[in-house]
């Protein structure tokens, strides 16, 4: 794929090529566009519309940065109109030495897309040198004996002006004895001989002064002169005359300063003094006299200081030889410097992509440089090279330009820049190479999301923690640069309630800090999990998910609850019969106690802590029953008072009491007596409380025989045992499973036996509970002793009597 550029003269003396068709976004660039411009031409001068010739807009030229790159700068564009202007002053002999051709390379960039274009401005002559001779006099001695015809060469003048503005012909100053005759050089250009016309006299005339005058065909014509001055003297008639016309040799340029090149070689007929020859250079430019040297005794042109194609490639000069008698004669001597493999090629970046992302597909440009040999032929071809193991490699253009494109996936956050180094190398031999090594940096995008830390969280966390202090840290990274590598915070999903969420916890969208908003309560909330975000800044924004479980850990903060036995309505302890003829190990009763705490600090255990007999009861570590640890001694006290300890396995532990009133006795009467004697008056209301009740009791063994007969008539007249009453309708019936708080559920296993209670809770008087499975079952109150059931009826009596008796003795 390429561009064509066509070419159109404009009027005045530029030649501007436009291009008739130029693609700008393809690859490949356009062949050239070429100017011609005269030299010394005025600074700030217009060379032609480079934008408008690229295709390009007024608004293009700024927003894609055209420009122009040389070697040595001599233009610029404007950046308004888009014109190439001259920067400095164009001298073409200056710029382009003795070539018939003078073009100056130029390279126009434009950016977005990246592309360059060939821009040649061609640098026409003007007539701005006039012809010069070397010496501003000739001194020439001439014999008189000299024949009619005889040509002297005279030093050519030198014009660096080309084609119409060079040397074009010499004048001869009018006088009688000399004409002017130009010859053609053979190396170009013509050369003034001076032929005598008029037989010369030295004792008529010895001396003759004439003005030699050079011309160019410039226009207006510029014109050298110089002074020609003709001794004439004795009779001198044989000139020298050389071996060859034209001397040619070939001498590499390596060659060191003192070099024998060649020898020239004239001789002369004459004899003695005129036959003396000595040679020397003829209007030979100065940069080959300060390379060659003569002898003027022997001919022998050897160098006088290092040789250099890239300079010189040719130097031609003129020799005279000329003897004692003045005579003279001129040949040509030709020495062709040959190229060597001397200089290393030159690599010159052009332009470089200061922005090139890391999601670039390959064959993206990111640089334009091309390479520069000064050698010739195979020295100065030149191959380039990249570094290995990078993802970047040469397209090459034309005219040793090279396009640097992307070959391969780029990955910012693994190589964040390039040092590519660029080899050049030429196929002289030996080879000669060197290297430049530029630095692409990757500008980072967006490819990355956040990565936390750890796949998920738990944290545990003590219950009763401060408010508003931090519970756990979540940390992600991302490798991206900048917004795109800035990570926030957020909770996104959680198994609370959406609503109760922020008084839970928050995070800090910063840190990622989780900050608890309240304190947590083991027993109300063991654990809860949320679902954290980690999101960068990057347009569009990536993200990533964690979950984060918090276990709320048990503290010791709940003390063991005694459920059984119960306390009466006043804080007293109740009573609870034992037989006189139990057995050791017969279990008395059984001290239920919760505690809402999990782990150690709910794991119960029970410990007896004040006894009447030591060594009478015994307590379950574990369970909490009561036994009898020994048969009841003759000396034991019928009245048995145990305090039970109930501790958890806290640290510290906390810990609860139990008291359990036991009476030894087979029967209600004989444990009335022992029951009597508990009350023990604190006061006088107290104690004339406790002979009322007392009183009472007497009194309701007189309903005793009644109680009992009835209950015989009762069971006769039922045909099954079913049909007997329940718990004589005044016994209330409890299950302590329904009345254990809901939060009791996680610690302690609640006590699963059923307890029955008198009915009137609000008495003072003591209660008898029992543990039966279902209350309302008359035979199951039946299962206990007949005393106790009869102990709770007369019980129950007493206590209206003593509400009566309280009121007489309030009036």
């Amino acid at each position: 794929m390429g561009g064509s550029c066509t070419q159109r003269r404009p009027a005045g003396r530029r030649q501007v090529l436009f291009p008739f068709l130029l693609p700008l976004f393809y690859p490949a660039l356009c062949e050239q566009i070429r100017y011609s411009i005269p030299e010394e031409l005025a600074k700030g001068s217009v060379v032609g519309n480079l934008a408008k010739d690229l295709g390009l807009s007024v608004l293009d030229v700024s927003a894609r940065k055209l420009r122009v790159s040389a070697e040595k700068l001599l233009f610029n564009v404007d950046a308004e109109s888009g014109d190439l202007l001259v920067k400095d002053r164009i001298d073409r002999e200056q710029i382009c030495k003795e070539r018939r051709r003078c073009e100056l390379q130029l390279e126009a960039v434009v950016e977005n897309p990246l592309n360059i274009f060939h821009v040649i401005v061609v640098v026409e002559d003007i007539n701005d040198h006039a012809p010069q001779f070397h010496k501003d006099e000739i001194n020439l001695e001439i014999s008189e004996s000299v024949s009619l015809g005889t040509g002297t060469i005279l030093e050519s003048a030198k014009d660096p002006d080309i084609s119409m503005n060079s040397l074009s012909k010499y004048q001869l100053s009018p006088n009688e004895y000399f004409s002017l005759v130009v010859k053609d050089n053979p190396e170009g250009g013509k050369y003034p001989e001076l032929v005598l016309k008029k037989t010369l006299d030295r004792e008529t005339q010895s001396t003759h002064h004439l003005v030699l005058t050079a011309l160019d065909s410039g226009d207006p014509p510029r014109s050298g002169t110089v002074q020609i001055l003709i001794l004439v003297v004795d009779a001198n008639d044989n000139p020298p005359v050389f071996s060859q016309d034209v001397y040619k040799v070939s001498l590499r340029e390596d060659v060191p300063p003192g070099t024998f090149v060649l020898r020239v070689s004239a001789t002369d007929q004459d004899e003695g003094v005129n036959a003396e020859i000595t040679y020397s250079f003829l209007g030979v430019a100065d940069t080959a006299r300060h390379v060659f040297s003569l002898d003027s005794a022997t001919g022998n042109i050897v160098t006088h200081q290092p040789l250099d194609y890239e300079d010189v490639e040719r130097y031609a000069m003129d020799v005279e030889a000329k003897d004692r008698g003045s005579l003279s004669t001129q040949c040509k001597v030709i020495i062709e410097v040959l190229d060597e493999n001397d200089n290393s090629p030159e690599i010159i970046i052009t332009s470089l992509s200061d922005q090139i992302l890391e999601d670039s597909k390959p064959g993206m440009v990111v640089g334009l440089f091309k390479t520069r040999d000064q050698d010739s032929k195979e020295n100065g071809e030149v191959t380039c090279n990249l570094s290995r193991d990078i993802p970047f490699k040469i397209h090459s253009s034309s005219n040793n330009y090279y396009k640097l494109v992307t070959d391969g996936a780029l990955d910012r956050e693994q190589t964040p820049e390039y040092n590519v180094t660029i080899t050049a190398t030429d196929r002289g031999k030996p080879p000669l190479s060197s290297s430049a090594t530029i630095t692409l940096r990757i500008t980072d995008v967006n490819d990355n999301a956040p990565v936390f830390h750890q796949a998920s969280y738990v944290i545990h966390l003590a219950e009763n923690n401060p408010p508003g202090a931090s519970i756990a840290q979540v940390s992600a990274s991302d490798p991206d640069l900048g917004p795109n590598g800035h990570v926030s915070y957020s909770i996104v999903a959680s198994d609370l309630e959406p609503r109760a969420l922020s008084s839970y916890v928050s995070v800090s969208a910063q840190s990622g800090v989780v900050f608890a908003q309240r304190a947590f309560d083991h027993e109300q909330l063991r654990a809860f999990e949320l679902m954290l975000q980690a999101r960068d800044h990057g347009s569009p924004a990536l993200s990533a998910n964690v979950s984060l479980r918090v276990l709320v850990g048990d503290r010791n903060d709940n003390a063991p609850r005694v459920l059984y036995p119960a306390l009466g309505p006043d804080g007293s302890a109740l009573f609870d019969t034992v037989p006189r003829a139990v057995q050791p190990g017969y279990l008395v009763t059984k001290v239920v106690a919760v505690d809402a705490d999990s782990g150690h600090n709910a794991w119960l255990s029970y410990h007896v802590l004040q006894a009447s007999e030591p060594g009478l009861f015994s307590v379950g570590l574990r369970t909490g029953e009561v036994r009898t640890a020994r048969a009841l001694g003759d000396r034991d006290a019928a009245r048995q008072r145990l305090l039970v300890a109930v501790r958890d396995g806290g640290q510290p532990p906390l810990s609860a009491t139990a008291t359990l009133l036991l009476v030894f006795a087979d029967s209600l009467q004989e444990a009335l007596p022992d029951l009597s004697d508990h009350f023990e008056p604190t006061d006088p209301q107290a104690e004339l409380q406790f002979y009322l009740v007392v009183a009472l009791a007497l009194i309701s063994v007189l309903f005793l025989l009644v109680v009992i007969l009835a209950i015989a008539l009762r069971l006769r007249c039922s045909s099954s045992p079913s049909a007997a009453g329940g718990c004589f309708g005044s016994v209330l019936c409890s299950k302590s499973g329904p009345e254990i708080p809901p939060n009791y559920s996680e610690g302690t296993l609640p006590y699963a036996d059923n307890l029955c209670v008198p009915g009137n809770q609000t008495n003072p008087a003591f209660n008898f509970l029992t543990s039966v499975e279902h209350c309302p079952a008359t035979q199951d109150i039946l299962n206990k002793d007949s005393s106790s059931v009869l102990l709770a009826s007369v019980l129950t009596l007493s206590v209206e009597a003593d509400k009566n008796t309280f009121k007489q003795v309030s009036i």
